[in-house]
This record gives structure tokens, C-alpha cells and sequence, in this order.
């Protein structure tokens, strides 16, 4: 099976001369559809930087981004108009979910979904609807109408687990899901995240310091200043 998410030498590197900080240094990764995999690794380490170059928010200082055979970021030397072609790039193909759940606290549940689905143009006319199954794909067929501030840790992360896969995108990146939650509702999100690999068949890639993750996932890639330094098969099918 053909990779559907790859990065081929990619670094980020911030500053210059004395200020110059390698955040990410020249790592190299290949994502399957149906795969779960785990990015591990202390503060600091690049965790979330690389993350946000899988997902085309932050276009690296060298390296390749290739998005299902198509390479769509070559680093500064780039001639296509990097920044003008993501917005559409991210809205085909990628969920996003957040350590801080990133819901709109003015709107209702189903209503955090189907801007999302609005925004990937999908049908008006089924908007309400859709959401509406989204947000019940994941036990909230009766908090659909309920405001952030009136859900608990754990639904409001299964709301961002429905917003994640409005539009159906082939790839879910999630940053630290589980740290803003308890033991068991964590377990919970990352059993959703479990099953959306499998059933759903989506490549799933998860930032995190959770231990449990490991058991979950299929792969483990341990970074440490920036590199990989270790990677591990985790969950056996």
C-alpha cells in the first residue's frame, strides 16, 4: 500500500547566527492509510513542530512534504505559492485535533461541525444533518445542541473528534488529545481515535506524552532534539 502521507528530510530552523534554533533536523517518515502512529518524545523535542509540517500549517526550511504521491512543499526554495495553495491542500485531506479542544464557544455542538463542513464546501441543503451524525458517530446524539461551556472534558473532545472527520479527510493529526482530560475519558478519545484507523480506515497521526497511546498505536517514533532517535512497533492487528 502506497503511502498516503510522507516527509522526505524535513528541517525547521528558526532564527540565524547565535539565534539559530534547529527544531526539526532532517527526519524522514512514511504514513499508511489505516495506520496509527505515535509521536513521542520530551518538551522541547519537536513533537508538535513536526506535526505542523505534516499538516501544511508551518511550510519547513528544507525537505519534501508528499500528500498521496503529490509533493506539496519543497522548503523556502519553492517556487509555487506555498501559502496560497495550503488552505485548499489541508481542507482535503486533514482533521485536525487539538490539546484545547478549539471549539467556538458561541456555537452549539452540531454547529462547531458543520462550519467545518461548510467551510470544505459540502452540501447546504444536508449541513445540519450530517453534523448531527457526526457528532452521534460518537455517543452525543443528545448533547448536539449544547454549548462548550456546558460539556464536559471528554464530549468536548469527541466534538473536536467529529469536527476532525467533517468533509471526510483521509489523515487525522492530534495534538496531545488526551492531556487536558482524566485517565478514563483519555482512554476513551484514544479508543475513538483506535477504531477510526480500522473502521474508517484513516491514517492517524498523535502527538503525546500519554503512555497508553503506545498500546494503541502501530508505530512509535520517539524524537529527541529534533531527530528521530528511536522508532517501535506498537499495537499488533
Amino acid at each position: 500500500m502506497a503511502p498516503i502521507l510522507e516527509l522526505k528530510k524535513i528541517t525547521k530552523v528558526y532564527g540565524e547566527g547565535e539565534n539559530r534554533v534547529v527544531a526539526v533536523d532532517s527526519v524522514s517518515l512514511s504514513l499508511k492509510r489505516q495506520e496509527m502512529l505515535l509521536i513521542m518524545g520530551p518538551s522541547g523535542s519537536g513533537k508538535t513542530t513536526l506535526l505542523s509540517m505534516m499538516g501544511c500549517i508551518l511550510r519547513p526550511t528544507s525537505g519534501e512534504v508528499i500528500i498521496d504521491g503529490h509533493t506539496v512543499s519543497m522548503g523556502k526554495t519553492a517556487h509555487s505559492p506555498y501559502e496560497d495553495v495550503m488552505p485548499d491542500i489541508r481542507k482535503q485531506y486533514f482533521g485536525f485535533v487539538f490539546q484545547s479542544f478549539n471549539l467556538f464557544p458561541s456555537l452549539t455542538a452540531v454547529d462547531n461541525v458543520s462550519l467545518i463542513l461548510r467551510l470544505k464546501k459540502h452540501d447546504g441543503k444536508k449541513l445540519q444533518a450530517d453534523a448531527r451524525r457526526l457528532i452521534e458517530r460518537f455517543g452525543l446524539a443528545k448533547r448536539g445542541d449544547f454549548y462548550p461551556a456546558d460539556m464536559s472534558g471528554g464530549e468536548k473532545q469527541r466534538v473536536a473528534l467529529a469536527r476532525a472527520l467533517a468533509g471526510d479527510p483521509p489523515i487525522i493529526l492530534a495534538d496531545e488529545p488526551t492531556a487536558n482530560l482524566d485517565s478514563k475519558t483519555g482512554l476513551d478519545v484514544l479508543r475513538h481515535l483506535r477504531e477510526l484507523s480500522e473502521e474508517a480506515q484513516k491514517a492517524i497521526v498523535i502527538v503525546s506524552h500519554d503512555p497508553k497511546a503506545e498500546t494503541m498505536a502501530d508505530r512509535v517514533v520517539f524524537l529527541e532534539d529534533g531527530k528521530i532517535r528511536n522508532q517501535e512497533t506498537g499495537y499488533q492487528r
